[in-house]
């Protein structure tokens, strides 16, 4: 089985071989004594080139047998259908695999090639033979003779000579039966380790010599085949004497190597064997089994008294490479010793290589003939080459003597094919003689050569040659038809008709030009326009009268000069550039391209500003334009001008374009709060506040536009208990939760704007401060809590929590409560007195506010607004609460920009303060007067043109004309910007906003604002 998975396992290797190398295998399996014509198989089904044969071939598919010379095949392969068939042939498994115990291992191999060559393939075809029955088992002779002592003890074996078969398997011997045993011996059948049936006899009655010492009956030995062969033999029972021990060999399994060259007489091994008996009884005689072949008996001796086993006749590892001698040693006893002994014959390099050529192209007198334009890879013969030596003694090679444009290229173990690997020239080279070498790779390598000759058919193979590989030549456009442009000339090596040459024009040639079959002149046809095409690519062809003709080609380039008759040409008519207003001077604000179909100084194009402008400049020859001024947006969004093109031809064309250069915003402002005021305002707000109430709005612009003004609102710090929320969008500050003893008290929260702006947002944050408490007994304590930090940046760190808690605040702002309840007892008789001498005046304010709903601010004082409020006796238990408008000024003076001059701008916005909610506005976008269906001004600042950050600045006004000084009812005191100081009072005292400045922050253009009064009814 071992010997049988190697071949298997080398099967495999092989197959992996063939499949790399374009040759196939196919297995079949036949049996033995199989008639003439019997169909094996179908190569054309089973290689699955079905599918080839349908292709457009030029000879049709055959099937060749590659055999050898003088050598009778087994089978036959129908040339035209691949169909295999067996021939007249005798197919003897015994004779072509004669010493082959295993079935597995008797195949037939013949290779068949599948031509022509487009569709090479070589096949290595392996018939697997089969045995059958044709062989009845044989005793060695037709009569046995065997002597068993009297003394025998019942059910005692003795040894008979086993049959021989030459068939394998289960057509091999399968059973002994004894005919006639007479009740006293018995037969039975034992299987040794080698897999032989062995039959013995068996005693079954006790003997008596004396009573008859001979028996005599029949062994029949049977196969196991259908239909079943037999034969029989006489066995003839003497009964011997006692001879109660047989011999003992002290090794009963020996296994010797011994080289194929060894001399006659050499020793192989030497056996021993003991007997216990003396005498005749312990004489010993060696002999082999009649098991042992008769080549194993034909080439050694066995000494029959000393058991040596020597070399009788040369031996050959290629006729046998091992031999099995069952050895016999008996004391004349009936139950001989037995020993096996197992020699390998290692093999010696004595067996020269042999190279074995079948022609795939049949050979004329010995000589193949090929012709010179046979293709690459043309096979033209099946060189095998074999050694019957073993392992590296018969790895063989095979080779070539010199450098000739043939290859042998393997396809099996040990079969080349020989193709041509380059193109033949029967110019160059008419007959090649190729020395084939074979070597193998013994020490001493032996070799092998033989001869193969191959004529070269000649053809008409050479094509015309032009005299140059690229034709090239110019004529200058707007040419006359007909123009003569140059001369095309070809030879040829060939003679004769094959050396006849006739000039025509490829398909790819345009209508054009045209050429002169016989002389070669070309021509132009037609005027032609370099600006239309400028270069002429096509083919020219020279063709021979040989048969069939061979034509060559050659690139012809026409090359059509420049004339100038084009104008300079703009990529637009008109050319719009976006840059931003903080480019630098003399930077990139972009590129004008212009072209010129014509070639060379004709399209050589200067470019120029028209006109005097001393703004921008232009590179006359990138066409790059760059500023001599800085930007300015707000002061001019963009430039016009016409940029002319000038090519440099003898007589000039030029064109113009215009160019506009839009200017666009910067995202260069931060935010600027507008509410709250300052970091110094504050506002109350009630512990008993629901959550979701708003409690405070925060108002930012942005001088920017677009998304640089757009503003997002969030707290960074000073809400360490998350009380209050913010809305992004609306600046909306929420009450999150209700409130809780711990959370009264001022909470200073830190609130962020930042902007949208890219690629890089700006933000500003503002300190607003929220009062939780019922209300506020003593402002001047919380002044002094809200301007704690004045002197520390609120940017500084935004994310530190406040270090006046709303705990620690409550507790002082309870102490300043007792101190404000008498400060506002105090206030309210000082405001009763005041009132008192003021009535007549505040009757005649009373009525400008009914005539004058619209009013202006003073224009010359900037600085301050000064707020007067009389008090107006409620004649209903329910008055209508009034707003009172509070007049700001916005200031923008650019310090950094010299062109400015320090000019400051102003815009006056109106502030409408209500009783309630203090500095929250009603921002209007019309520049001049504000009506009540004015829109958001905020809104406006964030989706306008971009504007500087300002702060608002009070303005005091020019007179009470118009102005409104609005008395407050009495149960409410107004406190300047500070909502905080909405508390309840006694009575209503006016204070000055003067007290309160802001700083001046500059507008880029002025706008007058205007306030009015409205009144909201509770």
């Amino acid at each position: 089985m071992d010997l049988l998975s190697g071949t298997y396992i080398f099967a495999v290797l092989l197959a992996c071989v063939v499949f790399q190398s374009g040759a196939q295998e196919k297995n079949y399996s036949i049996r033995e004594e199989m008639p003439e014509n019997v169909l094996i198989g179908d190569l054309l089904k089973d290689l699955n080139l079905s599918l080839i044969r349908h292709k457009s071939l030029k000879i049709p598919m055959k099937f060749k047998l590659v055999y050898k010379t003088g050598e009778v095949p087994l089978i036959r392969i129908e040339e035209g259908t691949g169909e295999i068939f067996t021939t007249g042939a005798r197919i003897d498994r015994e004779k072509l695999c004669t010493g082959i115990l295993l079935d597995g291992r008797c195949f037939y191999e013949v290779e068949v090639a599948v031509l022509p060559d487009e569709i090479f393939r070589l096949v290595k075809i392996r018939f697997l033979i089969e045995d059958i029955n044709d062989n009845a088992p044989l005793f060695p002779a037709t009569v046995i003779n065997i002597s068993i002592p009297e003394n025998s003890a019942i059910n005692s074996r003795f040894a008979l000579p086993a049959a021989i078969d030459p068939d394998i398997g289960i057509n091999g011997v399968q059973n002994y039966q004894l005919i006639k045993g007479q009740n006293v011996f018995g037969l039975d059948v034992i299987e040794t380790p080698e897999g032989d049936k062995m039959p013995q006899l068996i005693v079954q009655k006790e003997l008596d010599r004396e009573e008859k010492d001979t028996y005599v009956m029949k062994v029949k030995v049977e196969d196991g085949g259908f239909p079943q062969k037999s034969s029989t033999a006489i066995l003839q029972i003497s009964i011997a004497d006692i001879n109660d021990n047989h011999p003992v060999f002290t090794e009963s399994e020996i296994e010797v190597s011994i080289p194929e060259n060894a001399p006659v007489g050499t020793s192989v091994t030497q056996l021993h064997a003991t007997d216990a008996d003396i005498g005749e009884n312990a004489k010993i005689h060696f002999y082999f089994s009649n098991l042992v072949s008769n080549i194993a008996k034909r080439l050694f001796h066995l000494n029959s008294s000393t058991g040596l086993i020597t070399i009788k006749e040369p031996l050959d590892r290629e006729e046998s490479p091992n031999h099995k001698l069952l050895v016999l040693a008996s004391d004349g006893g009936l139950m001989p010793a037995r020993a096996m002994v197992l020699v390998n014959v290692t093999d010696i390099n004595d067996n020269v290589p042999s190279i074995d050529i079948r022609y795939i192209i049949n050979p004329i007198n010995g000589t193949v003939v090929l012709s010179e334009n046979a293709s690459l890879n043309t096979k033209i013969a099946l060189i095998t080459v074999t050694d019957k030596d073993a392992d590296h003694n018969g790895r063989v090679t095979c080779f070539t003597d010199h450098d000739v444009p043939f290859r042998l290229r393997p396809v099996f173990s040990n079969q080349f094919l020989l193709e041509t690997a380059a193109f033949l020239d029967y110019e160059s080279t008419k007959e090649y003689a190729i020395k084939l070498l074979a070597a193998d790779a013994g020490k001493p390598p032996l070799n092998q050569s033989s001869m193969l000759l191959i004529k070269i058919k000649d053809e008409n193979d050479n094509a015309p040659v032009f005299t140059q590989s690229f034709i090239s030549t110019s004529v200058p456009e707007n040419n006359s038809p007909g123009s003569q442009l140059t001369k095309i000339s070809a030879t040829d090596a060939d003679t004769g008709r094959n050396a006849e040459i006739s000039y025509l024009l490829g398909d790819d040639a345009p209508s054009e030009f045209n050429l002169d079959q016989r002389t070669g002149i070309l021509t132009a046809m037609k005027k032609l326009d370099r600006e239309k095409q400028e270069k002429y690519y096509f083919t020219v062809l020279a063709k021979d009268n040989g048969i069939p003709p061979l034509i060559t080609n050659v690139t012809v380039l026409v090359t059509v000069l420049d004339q100038n008759d084009n104008s300079p040409i703009f990529t637009h008519n008109e050319y719009n550039f976006y840059v931003p207003e903080n480019l630098s001077r003399h930077g990139t604000v972009g590129l004008i391209t212009v072209t010129d179909p014509d070639y060379g100084e004709n399209s050589a194009v200067t470019l120029s500003i028209l006109d005097v402008n001393d703004d921008f400049t232009i590179d006359s020859q990138t066409g790059v334009i760059r500023p001599n001024i800085s930007f300015d947006r707000e002061k001019q969004e963009s430039y016009t001008f016409y940029v002319q093109a000038e090519d440099g031809g003898r007589v000039s064309r030029s064109s113009t374009a215009k160019v506009t250069i839009n200017v666009v915003d910067v995202n260069d402002n931060k935010p600027v709060f507008l509410v709250p005021s300052s970091n110094y305002s504050y506002e109350l707000v009630l512990p008993s506040t629901d959550p979701g109430t708003v409690v405070f709005t925060v108002v930012a612009i942005d001088n920017d536009t677009g998304m640089n003004a757009e503003l997002q609102y969030s707290i960074v710090g000073g809400n360490t208990r998350g009380l209050f929320i913010i809305n992004q969008t609306t600046g909306n500050i929420t009450m999150k939760e209700k409130c809780v003893l711990a959370d009264l008290g001022l909470h200073r929260l830190v609130v962020k704007a930042n902007d949208l702006g890219q690629p890089d947002s700006l933000f500003s944050v503002i300190r607003v401060n929220l009062f939780v408490n019922e209300s506020v007994t003593n402002a001047t304590l919380i002044h002094e809590l809200v301007h704690r930090n004045a002197e520390t940046s609120v940017t500084q760190n935004i994310e530190t929590t406040d270090a006046s808690s709303p705990t620690t605040d409550y507790v002082k702002i309870m102490v300043a409560i007792v101190a404000g309840t008498i400060t506002v007892i105090l206030v309210i008789f000082i405001t009763a007195v005041i009132r008192c001498c003021q009535s007549p005046h505040l009757k005649a304010a009373q009525k400008n506010k009914q005539n004058s709903e619209w009013v202006t601010p003073n224009p010359e004082n900037r600085q301050m607004i000064m707020m007067k409020k009389k008090k107006k006796k409620k004649k209903k238990k329910h008055a209508p609460k009034n707003l009172l408008l509070n007049f700001v000024t916005i200031e923008e003076t650019k310090a950094d920009d010299a062109d400015n001059d320090g000019k400051s701008i102003t815009l006056d916005l109106p502030i409408e303060l209500e009783e309630q909610t203090m500095c929250k506005y009603n921002w209007g976008t019309t520049p001049t007067t504000f009506k009540p269906d004015s829109p958001d001004l905020a809104r406006h600042y964030k989706s306008a043109s971009p504007q500087p950050a300002f702060q608002i600045q009070p303005e005091t006004p020019l007179n009470s004309k118009h102005h409104i000084i609005q008395e407050l009812p009495l149960d409410n005191t107004f406190v300047a910007c500070d909502s905080i100081s909405k508390c309840s009072s006694s009575s209503s005292d006016p204070y000055s906003v003067s007290e309160y400045s802001y700083p001046v922050t500059t507008f880029k253009t002025p706008v007058s604002v205007h306030t009015r009064l409205v009144g909201i009814h509770s």
